[in-house]
């Protein structure tokens, strides 16, 4: 057999021939299920099909040998042929456990942050690249995410997805499993998905080094946004007919039945703060993961690839390949990742001082639409599993220590954007229900009107004395008005208006704010917040006036 490095350009070229070569009938079959989604989400992509025997043996020798841009390249080639045809063949798909070793590649430490080369972190970015081009030109179900996202964990060294499908070649006939699992550590127990314990482990990692471990949070967000991009689409197509086989209810789904209180883990991980709790409970998936290159590691990489330029066989000088360092598969990954977890004690004293809420707004985001699709999911599935008020009881017992800037964070209209309307308003309304005073006449059920607003939520105050609360309660009214407003569903009235202008004057007067001298700290913010919603809310009414 030739070299991995020879046979790369045959390869190439084959993938620019034309699909309808191939004279396998099964082969140019969508691999998704026609049950699962309907019509018109089919519609958005292209059909998908197995590698070609040859190209299929060919990829596989890359990704052992960890030609992994050449490899990637050859893929980008087969995914995107033909794209731009007006009658597009099915596209070229490697199976799911190229996938999966993709995703690793594209997040795994010694090939981003802690990478030794450049063209480690090239070869990162375009696995990237590649899996967010799959998802948007053949969808998940077409790419078989189910059987590619799988977690399987330290005690299965190989990967075998659940219920995975034999693939066809184009000689139609089956393909084992163990001919298409790849030989490399990165692919089996160094790989992501044997590392984290299960989604929520890597999620609640991933959460906790957005506050404390900023650089490293860089490429985690980037590989999450695709995991949540991912999960929604997948969602979207199977939530009406077949939701108990999407990977979301999967994730929540791991084994035969839910581990005990397992709802609550899952509203940890999405609320990781870095904390030492949290650290303990969620620790690092790959040793020494955050541990930053020092300056002397980046200048004997910079003298290494000056030495390789030199190299000369003919006198001997073979620049660094015979350089153990250089491995392909990064580092020697001991089988416990809890033991190589970082003390608590030091990863807190790596968090900035002028570290952001939970993260920042990206990382809030993200937060934000997982907790979106959970509410998706106990809407349409509650027995996959908990209802929404569960859910909304469980995201207020988070939220509710906060301080007021960060719960404004998750209260706010970018926030409430990434909830379908009628959650965002029933959402708010819990919130509401929580803190308002006993004397509201609080609605039994039903969707949000004018009338329920300005009759049980606008005239009301907090039912304490705290600046905070009746800021909190002024904020959330305040979203619901903006809600209903921004969907034409306000008509002004002086009833209204009368209703708007009893609750600023009543949250401010609950506060005592007349009685209160030299306000510091949260409660001064409080204070802020408070007079600045009350005349957005004012603000709002003027608009609304005709």
């Amino acid at each position: 057999m030739s070299s991995p490095e020879a046979s790369f350009h045959t390869a190439l070229e084959m993938s620019r021939c034309s699909p309808t070569s191939e004279s396998s009938a099964s082969a140019q079959t969508s691999t998704s299920s026609p049950e699962s989604t309907s019509d018109e989400d089919e519609a958005e992509y292209r059909a998908a099909r197995p590698l070609p025997h040859e190209l299929r043996d060919h990829c596989k020798i890359y990704f052992e040998e960890g030609l992994y841009i050449q490899v990637l390249t050859l893929l980008f080639s087969l995914l995107t042929s033909g794209t731009n045809s007006s009658d597009s063949n099915p596209a070229f798909l490697p199976p799911p456990q190229h996938l999966a070793l993709i995703s690793t590649l594209a997040i795994h430490p010694s090939w981003t942050t802690r990478a030794k080369e450049q063209e480690k972190v090239q070869a990162a970015n375009l696995a990237l690249r590649y899996l967010r081009s799959v998802l948007r030109i053949v969808g998940p179900l077409n790419a078989d995410l189910q059987n590619a996202f799988v977690f399987v964990g330290l005690s299965t060294s190989t990967r075998r997805g659940k219920g995975s499908r034999r693939r066809t070649g184009d000689s139609g006939s089956p393909k084992s499993e163990d001919e298409e699992n790849v030989n490399s550590n990165l692919a089996n127990a160094g790989g992501i998905w044997a590392r984290g314990q299960d989604f929520w482990q890597v999620v609640g990692w991933a959460f906790n080094c957005s506050v404390i471990y900023k650089r490293r949070w860089e490429r985690w967000a980037l590989w999450l946004e695709h995991m949540m991009e991912a999960l929604k689409k997948d969602w979207k197509m199977k939530s009406k007919d077949t939701p108990g086989e999407s990977l979301i209810v999967r994730y929540l789904h791991p084994g035969d039945d839910m581990v005990a209180s397992g709802e609550r883990r899952v509203l940890r991980a999405i609320f990781a703060d870095g904390s030492t709790l949290s650290i303990a409970e969620f620790g690092e998936i790959w040793k020494n993961e955050t541990k930053e290159r020092r300056k002397k590691e980046d200048e004997e990489a910079a003298a290494m690839k000056k030495l390789r330029t030199k190299m000369n066989i003919d006198e001997e000088n073979y620049g660094d390949y015979l350089d153990k360092s250089s491995s392909s598969d990064g580092d020697n990954i001991p089988p416990n990742p809890s033991e190589s977890s970082p003390a608590p004690s030091d990863a807190q004293g790596q968090a900035s001082e002028g570290s952001s809420p939970l993260g920042g707004p990206r990382a809030i985001e993200l937060r934000l639409r997982l907790l979106a699709l959970l509410a998706d999911v106990s809407h349409i599935f509650p027995d996959s599993f908990i209802n929404l008020g569960t859910l909304y009881d469980m995201f207020l017992t988070h939220i509710r220590p906060f301080p007021l800037l960060t719960f404004s964070l998750f209260t706010s209209t970018s926030a409430l954007s990434v909830f379908k309307l009628g959650v965002a308003s029933s959402w708010l309304e819990f919130i509401v229900r929580s803190l308002i005073e006993a004397a509201a006449p609080l609605p039994v059920d039903g969707s949000l009107t004018q009338e329920i607003l300005e009759k049980s939520f606008l005239p009301w105050a907090a039912n304490t004395t705290s600046v905070t609360n009746n800021a909190k309660i002024s904020l959330c009214t305040e979203m619901l008005l903006r809600l209903l407003y921004e969907h034409d569903e306000v008509t002004w009235s002086e009833e209204l208006e009368e209703a708007v202008e009893r609750g600023i004057k009543a949250r401010e007067a609950k506060s005592k704010l007349d009685a209160r001298k030299k306000l510091k700290g949260e409660d001064a913010r409080a204070v802020i917040l408070l007079r600045a919603s009350g005349e957005r809310i004012r603000g709002i009414m003027e608009l609304s006036k005709p």
